[in-house]
This record gives structure tokens, sequence and C-alpha cells, in this order.
């Protein structure tokens, strides 16, 4: 936060303007404190899982290290790594706590997701939390997007709302996690909800069973800055660090009666008025893109906005 003084021509009573700084500090001390309490945890109903149960290596096994039950993969010049779930799910509540690497990642993604590509090449659903990877003097960014039948005409038609975050992702472990029900797909940052994706009509919403992906590769055409920054290997390796593996899902070959966790206490599947209002302050204050509101972006694409 930065603060500039002038000194004024004429002179004014100092009680106004000191109440309007002191108004301004108030504010900004207020937002310097984190996001409101959303009142409810969904991932308080969901068991931590043992990764081998639910997970295995999908590529660069050679770069994937387990302490227990928790992950550590990284990209270096000569591979990435990534792992996949036993299983495709048709809905439920899928995270995983974090931690990144600090310092020069540009150009790289670090990444915990659901999709369907395997199944569908070309013509794919995704529910994507993504890490952009930065330089030293820039915060990270952590794009939420969803794909729905993504790439069948080579066109891939992205809903990417990006965010940066109130605390540094590099210094601890933080939750990360979707939401997909029937009828809607919310994001969360530590329980707080920081996007909620509506279904308004089929053809915007992904129904195919998905599989739960993490990984880490280099994304040096897009990454950082529209691909202005690449990846540099003179600073592998770079790592990403996962535990706390949450996962309660509807499989693909489940009981029709099965039904994701609520998303509130009540179990009534929508967000509290608490929760409504810390995502509202999330996007308030730290949401630095939202697709619905490009101006370069056909929104004949995407009906939903």
């Amino acid at each position: 936060m930065h603060l500039t003084f002038q000194y004024l021509d004429s002179p004014l009573p100092m009680a106004p303007i000191f109440s309007l700084f002191l108004a301004f500090l108030m504010v900004s001390s207020s937002d310097a404190q984190g996001p409101p309490s959303p009142g409810y945890s969904p991932s308080s109903g969901v068991r931590t899982v043992n990764f081998d149960r639910v997970f295995r290596s999908l590529w660069g096994p050679q770069h994937q290290r387990r302490d227990q039950d928790s992950l550590t993969i990284w990209l270096d010049k000569t591979s990435g790594s990534g792992f996949k779930s036993l299983q495709p799910y048709r809905s439920g509540y899928f995270g995983v706590a974090m931690k990144l690497q600090p310092g020069y990642t540009a150009g790289i993604i670090t990444s915990f997701y659901l999709s369907n590509n395997e199944e569908h090449p070309g013509n794919h659903d995704e529910i994507d939390i993504e890490f952009l990877g930065t330089t030293p003097d820039q915060l990270y960014t952590l794009q939420t997007n969803v794909y729905i039948r993504g790439s069948g005409d080579g066109n891939i038609i992205g809903r990417e709302m990006k965010f940066h975050l109130w605390f540094d992702p590099t210094q601890n472990y933080h939750n990360y996690a979707a939401l997909w029900t029937p009828t809607e797909i919310i994001f969360f940052v530590d329980d707080i909800p920081i996007r909620r994706y509506v279904k308004k009509r089929d053809v915007t919403y992904p129904t195919r069973p998905m599989w739960v992906y993490g990984s880490i590769w280099d994304a040096s055409s897009w990454a950082t800055d529209n691909g202005r920054y690449k990846v540099d290997y003179n600073y592998q390796p770079f790592v990403g660090k996962y535990t706390n593996f949450k996962i309660s899902g509807c499989t693909a070959d489940g009981l029709g009666s099965c039904r994701p966790p609520s998303v509130s206490p009540s179990g009534s599947g929508s967000l509290t008025q608490q929760q409504l209002s810390a995502m509202n302050w999330v996007q308030r204050n730290y949401l630095v893109y939202d697709y619905c509101q490009d101006p370069k972006r056909d929104h004949g694409q995407t009906p939903e906005c």
C-alpha cells in the first residue's frame, strides 16, 4: 500500500481530511486481515484418503517421491510428472493441500484437476485448478477453468477465472478443492468459495465422467504473461508438493442414488449467505481475470455469460 500526501494551496479543515484518512486505513486494514469466515467448511465432512488407494502414477514416476501420504513431484529439463485417479467420477468433492515452489517458476503449471481427455481426446471436459508459474517480483496466479466438450473443432473454449491469493502459497500448505454436482461447480481455497459455475443449459455444463489428475509440466507457450516468460531450467528442479487428499465422489459405475457432499451445513446444496459474502469478498479483492468480462472473447461461444 502506497500513500501519497500533497500540500494544498488553500487551507482546508483538518478534521474531515483526517477522518477520511482514518476511514481509508480501516478499510485497508480490514482487507489485509483476509477473507471473512464462510461459516462452514465442506472439507470437514470429507475424509482424507490414502494416495495409493485412490491414485496411481501416470507419467514421470522417476520424478515422484512419497512420504507417507504426502507426494512431491518435480519438473526438470528431462521430464515433468503426473498422477491419476484409479477410477472416474460423475460428481463429488475433490480436494488437496498444495505447497508451491518460490522464486522463478515462469512457464510452469502445477495443477489438480478433473478431465476425460484420455477417454474423449479432442472433445473432452475439464474442471481445473491450476497455478500459473511466475517471476520473483510477481504473484502466483490461481486459474480456475471449465471445459465442456472442449476442443472438438480445434478451438479450445475455456471459461477461465483467475485469482491472486491473500497469502503466499509457497510458505505453507493450503487446501484447494472443487465440488462438482449435477447443478453447479464450486471452487474453494481453504474452504472459502471463490467461484461458482452454475448449470444454465446442458451444452454449457460437464456431465460425462472424469478422472482426477495432478501434474507439473512445462507450459512456456502460454502460462506466464501469455508466454512472454518461459521456463528457465537454470532454476530446476521445479517442485510441487501435495498432501491431505480428500475425495468423496460418485463413481461412474456407482449407484444412481449417490449424491455428492453438500456445500452447506443445511444439506440444501446451495451456498449460504455467509458463504456468498466470503466469495464476493474474494472476487472483489483478488479476481484478476473473468472470461465473461473479456471484450476480446467471442461470447457467442459462452452463452452462460
